[in-house]
């Protein structure tokens, strides 16, 4: 059964930093593109960051130079590196493993950036 576990998401004043993680199992995690994708309230899932099963990273605009994405293949981990956070970076973040055609879901984890 595949399973992808977020955890790290808090509240944070603006300026601050988090880091975001996700345990993936019942995959061939290295075989996988792992991302991060967000949902603020009243808006569509956007990808914020993925890392390919190559180590290829690709950023949205919006976090380029703020937010780092990596993964522990040993681990069968990702993780999303959150700095300078703004309010406007407010979201649940979700967790994702994608491969071919076939995409996983996590159940999220609430980031919270107050002004």
């Amino acid at each position: 059964q595949v399973q992808l576990v977020e955890s790290g998401g808090a509240l944070v004043q603006g300026g601050g930093s988090l880091r975001l993680s996700c345990a993936a199992s019942g995959i061939i995690f290295q075989m996988y593109t792992m991302g991060w994708y967000r949902q603020a309230p009243g808006k569509q899932r956007e990808l914020v960051a993925d890392i390919s099963s190559g180590g290829t990273t690709n950023y949205a605009d919006s976090v380029k130079g703020r937010f780092t994405i990596s993964r522990d293949n040993a681990k069968n981990a990702v993780y999303l590196q959150m700095n300078s956070l703004k309010p406007e970076d407010t979201a649940v973040y979700y967790c994702n493993a994608k491969i071919a055609a076939r995409s996983r879901w996590g159940q999220g984890t609430q980031v919270t950036v107050s002004s």
